[in-house]
């Protein structure tokens, strides 16, 4: 906004001046800056803006008087080296005979200060000239450059590009990385020799995934490169999981209290590593401020605007910068650029006041001629100095990252102008295809060749642009390390290669890489430490994304991976691990031999069978006896017949479920309960026949109950059952069954009944067999004593219906194998209870008491109670 209305307040005041210039008659130059500057004349001449001092001192506005120009401080040798590599490319390309032949190319430089409005000076006083007078009355021409290697600032490019972009006079950067100047739209003739930011913050966040720091603090510089910059990188972070701790912006005015407060966010921070950009003239005073406050154990990660800087390479911030790791620009050699270095001399020409700048700084002298006044005593300065003496940021070739990047811009324009040369007239890329004049030659007619220009240099490195401007994107990875004096060198630990293939983009050197800690290994940077397997991620309230709790999956989730989001159920099947990682089979449960339930129910069982076995065996002995005879002696051997089968069905229900297992275990149950439910029924009506067949009136009714009678009733009965249990199974028989419903962890392996119906019968018919028994045995329980052994059937099938209305509620709520067992549990107790209920008072008397075992005393006792 500010960078918007400087520039239109400019063209105001200029429109203003050139009013004035038409009434005078003539062009004029309406005044001159006062700027540090270099030049060479040639037949074409190229600009160049370079950041050859840090700080601007701007004089105070008083309002009343034109105000002196600023003046800079602190001079950048290493910035100076950039500048003189520009005139090195100029003079090689001069001698060289296969690039532009018969043409001259010169150049005119100037110090920025890194100040935007002495930029935006600088790059007015290329396109406009310095002479002080034009012929041409309507100030049109060619401009006095072609062309403008620079400005090195994101913020002075976007400025002065937008106004050149209007007349197409191309600008070639070699140090503006802000991604916003990729727009063809806002900046046509803009191109770089320094990959955009889009690519340095990306090969960044190469850096922080390779050591899984996800929690880091963001620094940026208050101008277009930083902000620009920022913004990239907080998507970018979030692209891999990563997370922003915190983001300052570092002030323009170093405002002390400001960058205090900057400091105590990153030292209450818990994010370890901090990530900067921005310049050497924004990170200066931070960089005070963090050795007076003694900010360590921190790893910090440098853009490439300040990783290679020597400015920090001191013993002083060793302590607290060592270990820092950065992108830098990929660095190149230069044949014959130290040479050219040390071959410098100062003159007396004003225009070339730089080099006396250059001098005074480097030998601490001052040269009477100087243009402030000089503080202290110094001694004369006689241009004959000796660099060769000198070891400076100025001389040293061994690191040339922004110089080679100069190199390369100040040969991509003659090899643009060389291709222009080239053209043959009548097929030119000009409208009427035209070529290019070389004796008038416009701006805009370069930037068309620039934009295909192709060459390799000496290095080897390959030169082109894309259609954005943008040269191809390639970085070293930069390390501080301590050198042998106690101070700070920086070593190539490994690359970034946006053209390489996929998995290849980032290549380190992890065993050149020093670390500023005790253990010297890298450290963590995270706000939550990953969530092991087992466990999921759950956010913050509040906080960043990877700021989370781990919290345990829930019984039937897994997650087999670190940091995850979500837990996955489990198939069907299958259930969680212990520690929730895997899923495995989930247990199948069901009533077997070998636990102990199983063995005591089985024992039950095999005693029900022993037991009616023995008394089967103790009746068929003892058959002729009275008791025994008495009530049809063949109805008891099949009532303990078929309560032998109800204790052997109980073996149908234990074991692995099948489907010949599941088929039976009901029907041998419901058959095996009718038939002897249907026997008692059949014994306690014939008790009734007996006892009315004594009587006068009742002599008649055993004729109708005989024996053949009774068998049939009771195989009728039977039949019916068995006709149910047909139906059922052909129907809709019991089939086994893995039942999740009741326990998610298990199986329960079961038999389903299949047709509800089927079963309700089946239980049904039962329980109606079994009132009329328990019913006619009531009301026959007043007969006497040696009739009445309806009290005895009375009470087993008191025991029986009791059993089984107690089994329903008890079956519907037992989960699992427990129902089965419930089933079997009522099974033998109701035949336990007929068991002893019936024939424990007949063994009594056979066994114990056979003198009460004859027909005379059964006899006497009815003739006596007669």
């Amino acid at each position: 906004m500010w960078i918007t209305l400087q520039i239109c307040l400019y063209l105001s005041f200029n429109c203003i001046c050139a009013v004035s210039v038409l009434r005078s008659g003539i062009c004029q130059l309406q005044g001159h800056f006062k700027l540090n500057g270099m030049f060479q004349d040639g037949d074409l001449v190229l600009g160049g803006l370079f950041e050859v001092h840090f700080l601007t001192v701007f004089p105070e506005l008083s309002f009343r008087m034109e105000p002196e120009p600023p003046y800079c401080e602190q001079f950048d040798k290493a910035s100076f080296q950039q500048a003189q590599t520009m005139a090195f490319a100029i003079h090689e390309i001069n001698k060289n005979p296969n690039l532009l032949p018969n043409i001259t190319i010169g150049y005119h430089l100037y110090d920025n200060c890194v100040k935007l409005g002495v930029a935006f000076r600088a790059a007015t006083a290329l396109v406009s000239g310095t002479e002080d007078s034009f012929s041409n009355l309507n100030c049109a021409g060619l401009p006095p450059v072609i062309a403008i290697v620079g400005d090195p600032g994101s913020t002075h490019s976007i400025a002065i590009s937008s106004v050149l972009g209007l007349f197409r006079v191309p600008m070639v950067s070699y140090f503006a990385t802000c991604s916003c100047l990729s727009d063809r739209k806002k900046y046509p003739s803009f191109f770089r020799t320094i990959p955009s930011d889009a690519f340095q913050v990306r090969a960044m966040a190469q850096i922080l995934r390779y050591f899984e720091w996800t929690w880091v603090g963001l620094l940026y510089s208050d101008d277009d490169y930083g902000i620009h910059a920022s913004q990239s990188f907080h998507k970018d972070v979030q692209l891999f999981g990563g997370c922003v701790g915190f983001s300052e912006m570092l002030p323009r005015d170093n405002n002390r209290r400001d960058i205090q407060s900057i400091v105590g966010v990153v030292q209450a921070s818990t994010a370890r590593v901090v990530v900067v950009f921005s310049t050497e003239a924004y990170l200066l005073p931070l960089m005070d401020e963090v050795v007076l406050q003694n900010v360590t154990g921190r790893q910090w990660i440098a853009s490439e605007a300040w990783s290679t800087s020597p400015v920090f390479h001191t013993q002083r911030l060793l302590p607290f910068l060592g270990g820092t790791l950065g992108i830098a620009i990929r660095r190149g050699e230069i044949q014959g650029l130290r040479k050219f270095l040390y071959y410098l001399r100062p003159d007396n020409n004003p225009r070339n006041n730089i080099v006396r700048i250059f001098w005074e700084n480097m030998f601490g002298c001052s040269f009477d001629a100087g243009g402030r006044e000089v503080e202290g005593e110094k001694k004369g300065c006689s241009g004959q100095e000796d660099l060769n003496s000198t070891e400076t940021a100025y001389t040293d070739v061994s690191e040339l990252r922004a110089s080679y990047n100069v190199y390369k811009a100040v040969y991509a324009l003659a090899h643009a102008i060389h291709d222009l040369m080239q053209c043959e007239e009548g097929r030119g890329p000009f409208s009427g295809n035209r070529c290019a004049d070389i004796i008038n030659l416009q701006p805009w007619q370069v930037v068309h060749y620039l934009q295909k220009v192709n060459f390799t240099t000496g290095f080897g490195d390959h030169v082109s642009f894309d259609k954005n401007g943008d040269a191809l994107a390639i970085y070293d990875v930069m390390n501080w390390q301590p050198s042998s004096d106690g101070a700070i060198r920086v070593s190539t630990v490994g690359v970034v290669n946006e053209g390489a293939t996929a998995g290849k983009v980032l290549t380190l050197n992890e065993d050149e890489i020093f670390w500023n800690f005790e253990n010297k290994k890298p450290l963590r940077s995270v706000c939550s430490e990953s969530c092991p397997l087992g466990t999921r991620r759950a956010r913050k309230k509040g906080l960043p994304i990877c700021c989370f709790d781990c919290l345990p999956c829930r019984d039937g989730y897994i997650s087999n991976t670190t940091d995850a989001i979500e837990c996955t159920t489990c198939p069907d099947e299958f259930w969680s691990s212990p520690n929730k990682d895997r899923c495995v089979p989930k247990e199948v449960e069901y009533l077997s031999y070998e636990e102990p339930l199983g063995i005591s129910l089985t024992t039950a069982s095999l005693l029900g069978t022993c037991f009616c076995a023995l008394v089967m065996v103790i009746f068929a002995h003892h058959r002729s006896t009275p008791v025994v005879r008495a009530n049809n002696s063949e109805l008891s051997f099949l009532l303990l017949l078929s309560l032998k089968l109800c204790f052997l069905c109980v073996l149908l229900f234990i074991g692995r479920p099948q489907v010949w297992t599941c088929q039976l275990r009901h029907a041998a149950f419901g058959i095996s309960f009718v038939l002897c439910v249907s026997s008692i029924l059949v014994k306690t009506m014939v008790v009734i026949a007996v006892f009315k067949s004594s009587r006068p009136e009742g002599k008649s009714a055993m004729k109708w109950f005989g024996v053949a009678q009774q068998r049939g009733t009771v195989m009728s009965l039977t039949a019916l059952q068995v006709l149910i249990c047909i139906v059922w199974l052909t129907t809709s028989s019991p089939t086994p069954y893995k039942n999740g419903q009741y326990i998610t962890s298990k199986i329960v392996y079961e038999c389903s009944i299949g047709s509800v119906a089927g079963f309700s019968m089946l239980l049904g018919y039962i329980g109606l067999l079994a009132a009329i028994s328990f019913l006619l045995a009531f009301l026959a329980r007043n007969l006497p004593d040696n009739f009445n052994e309806a009290k005895f059937i009375t009470f087993s099938m008191l025991i029986f219906c009791a059993v089984w209305i107690a089994f329903v509620p008890a079956y519907v709520s037992s989960p699992g194998k427990y129902a089965v067992a419930v089933e079997i549990f009522a099974i033998l107790a109701s035949s336990f209870g007929l068991l002893v209920a019936i024939f424990a008072p007949k063994c009594y008397i056979i066994l114990l008491h056979p003198e009460k075992n004859t027909k005379k005393v059964i006899m006497g006792r009815a003739t006596q109670n007669k």
